[in-house]
């Protein structure tokens, strides 16, 4: 009997008894697998050339799996009613994904967590085009990198896109000239980068349909077509660790929504353990509160830097939403890249701004995650170069893994795991009074936990505040971290249900208070 370690992916061969045309519309075929204790579980399995198809599936209980497939050709008796057994074991190896589990919804559903419960703090980084270009070599690397800087996820695109109309074989992920089809090929050179990243202890988060522009499938695909190709990514890298973005950089609201309704609906319609979400050009819409397959808010508060642009991130939508019912993670999946031109004074974004919008994210709505990016690492040039449909030079991704931003982004990843992030909410009312009422660029971001005994208030530029600690347990310990440094400064105790305190200068802080007896 195949034996399989819990979590880990199971792969099945199947290889038909004859050819068919256009296998992606011709025919469709499925795997059900019952767990030990009775549950069943359908995945796709999905054409990989000529004759072969595969089943890839990643048991979650201990013990023995039953599977059978399911042909609509029920005449392919290679594909139809193939049956067999596999028996999960436990995991012996240390890979967090592995000991831990899935991530999934936390139980306030503000946040992640693994499956063992376990807080998720997800910190992406953004490598739009590096499972499409990046030498094997290099992108282990990159992997190694991102993991040793205390990274847990990475987004990328998966299909040809506005920014790569073409991998380096020429070859796109389909072709529509007749009608669609799908290119084995393209995925079968994106298979092992993908399963790099979990090899690196890393969650991988692909976009499915980037839908920005006229090149994009989710723009462009007829609503059929887009569903098919979505579903095939699924049912090809399902059984790693991944949360899925169903559309990249797109509108999803207004007029727009019932398409996206449809294909998250028709793409994600049989129960899964894999988070879904969708990456807006701005907001997805308030309407995917209620939609069953969508389970977080990922949105953009993108490269501007206009007074208008940064109000909207700070007391905006992202600030207010969450409140709303039923609960969802928010998550910016697309702050400002390190050493992009902003879209107002063409300005390249430096650390700072960087460490501003990040701190911004976690802190304006419950503390779930954040997503960092860089100019150089999403088109993942070789050279200097501007990169497809975009404007600016970007400088090659590897003299782009190790900056001042990404210097921030450790500290910022060890100043939240030294508290219990995962019960911070925001608390603008810790505040007496806002110093970034009329000048957003000057907003004072601030949280609690629900027992009032941890806090964090976060200026972007040094300047005196009055916290109000009614809704804070008395007395309190403050500490000045620095978000450039990593370094603690004592900032005395707090006995007062006001109090006035100064930091130590007019860069940028953050201010931790914690009860102590």
């Amino acid at each position: 009997m195949t034996k399989i370690q819990q979590y880990a992916m199971f792969d099945i061969t199947l290889e038909s008894d004859h050819d068919y045309e256009n296998p992606i519309c011709d025919v469709t075929v499925k795997a059900h697998f019952t767990s030990p204790s009775g549950k069943r579980t359908t995945v796709d399995a999905f054409w990989d050339g000529g004759r072969v198809w595969r089943v890839r599936f990643s048991p979650s209980e201990i013990g023995e799996w039953k599977w059978k497939t399911e042909c609509w050709d029920s005449k392919n008796a290679s594909l139809n009613k193939k049956h067999g057994v596999v028996e999960c074991v436990a995991y012996e190896g240390d890979n967090p994904l592995y000991v831990r589990g899935p991530i999934r919804l936390s139980g306030d559903h503000h946040r992640f967590a693994c499956a063992d419960g376990t807080p998720f703090f997800w910190l992406a980084d953004t490598a739009w085009n590096g499972v499409l270009r990046a030498k094997p070599d290099d992108w282990d690397r990159y992997l190694k990198t991102r993991r040793e800087q205390g990274f847990t996820a990475i987004q990328f695109v998966c299909t040809n896109w506005r920014a790569l109309d073409k991998d380096d074989h020429g070859e796109t992920a389909y072709t529509t000239e007749e009608t669609f089809r799908i290119n084995p090929s393209f995925f079968q050179r994106l298979d092992a980068k993908v399963a790099a990243i979990n090899e690196y202890g890393l969650i991988a988060a692909p976009v499915l349909l980037w839908a920005q522009s006229d090149i994009d499938p989710g723009r462009t695909l007829p609503e059929d077509d887009a569903i098919k190709l979505a579903r095939y990514i699924v049912a090809r890298w399902g059984a790693h660790q991944v949360v899925w973005i169903l559309g990249g950089d797109g509108e999803y609201s207004g007029d727009r929504f019932e398409r996206w309704k449809h294909i998250g609906r028709k793409v994600f319609k049989e129960p899964q353990d894999r988070l879904v979400t969708l990456h807006g050009s701005r907001w997805p819409g308030e309407e995917y509160h209620h939609e069953a397959w969508f389970d977080f808010f990922g949105y953009q508060s993108g490269h501007g830097d206009s007074k208008e642009h940064l109000q909207w991130l700070v007391t905006g939508v992202p600030a207010q939403d969450w409140r709303k019912e039923p609960p969802r993670p928010i998550v910016n999946l697309e702050p400002n890249y390190e050493e992009i031109l902003t879209y107002h004074s063409r300005t390249p974004i430096k650390a700072d701004r960087v460490r501003r919008a990040m701190y911004w994210s976690l802190l304006v709505s419950p503390t779930a995650g954040v997503t960092y990016g860089h100019n150089g690492v999403w088109p993942w040039g070789e050279r200097r170069e501007q990169p497809l449909n975009h404007a600016g030079e970007a400088p090659p991704w590897h003299e782009s893994i190790h900056t001042e931003g990404i210097t921030s982004v450790g500290h910022l990843k060890t100043f939240f795991t030294s508290l219990p992030w995962w019960r911070l909410c925001p608390a603008q009312k810790l505040l007496a009074e806002q110093p970034g009422l009329d000048e957003p660029e000057r907003f004072v971001a601030a949280a609690k936990t629900d027992d009032g005994t941890t806090a964090v208030i976060y200026m972007p530029k040094g300047c005196d505040i009055i916290i109000n600690t009614k809704t804070l347990k008395l007395p309190i310990a403050a500490r000045w971290f620095n978000p450039r440094t990593g370094e603690w400064i004592d900032a005395g105790r707090i006995d007062d249900e006001t109090k006035r305190i100064s930091p130590p200068s007019d860069d940028d802080w953050v201010l931790s208070l914690h009860h102590r007896r």
